[in-house]
């Protein structure tokens, strides 16, 4: 299984903690995206999106886009379980888990960065505004729903890291690197130092992959 990774990229990181989570043995080989490998003709063979991570299986399928990679991880290494058992519980998790990888990143990643600064005249002030206002709105949904409900535990379901954690801790490690300020999320943050005591999230942070800058 080979895994195409950049320490830039929250989407793999998302897929890093899953594999370590499950312990499934993998081969990461970097993309390098500030030389823009990802759009060269080499690497869209292999994702013609051109955008990180790729996931190729054991039998040479290419998997893409982070949460149907992490949703693969779920059936082919079931143990520890990242969905919950019943119906309701899976939904809400990936209710969760989309607000923050569907709703939200997706309006942070570079190349939209890229498009409201050269195409829609964004300056680095209204840039930032808006990033601020894409990730404050998201957490405030995920900590309204998290604070409200008793399904959450220790982690965002119950007392078991699942695909929510995942994408919450991918949305504060946003909130970071952008210097968003997080206090006014408590539940959100309790779950978050939580999750980053495990190995699994923690051995996986961005600024710990090959070619990140030291801290």
């Amino acid at each position: 299984m080979i895994f195409y990774s950049n320490w830039r990229s929250l989407a793999a990181y998302r897929v890093r903690v899953a594999l370590a989570l499950k312990g499934v043995q993998h081969e990461v080989v970097t993309v390098d995206m500030l030389g823009g490998e990802h759009h060269g003709a080499p690497f869209k063979a292999i994702n013609p999106q051109g955008v990180i991570p790729a996931l190729r299986t054991s039998d040479g399928q290419v998997l893409v886009q982070s949460l149907a990679i992490l949703e693969y991880l779920e059936e082919i290494a079931p143990s520890p379980a990242l969905l919950p058992a019943d119906a309701a519980g899976r939904a809400r998790v990936r209710g969760l888990a989309l607000i923050h990888a569907a709703d939200t990143h997706p309006l942070l990643v570079p190349r939209v960065r890229a498009h409201l600064q050269q195409n829609a005249g964004l300056d680095d002030t209204a840039l930032q505004a808006w990033i601020h206002r894409a990730l404050h709105t998201g957490l405030d949904a995920i900590e309204k729903l998290l604070a409200g409900s008793p399904a959450t535990g220790q982690f965002c379901h119950g007392d078991q890291p699942t695909i929510a954690d995942i994408t919450l801790m991918s949305h504060m490690l946003a909130m970071g690197f952008f210097q968003c300020d997080p206090s006014a999320y408590p539940t959100a943050n309790r779950i978050a130092r939580r999750c980053e005591a495990l190995g699994a999230f923690a051995d996986a942070h961005p600024l710990k992959q090959p070619g990140a800058p030291a801290p």
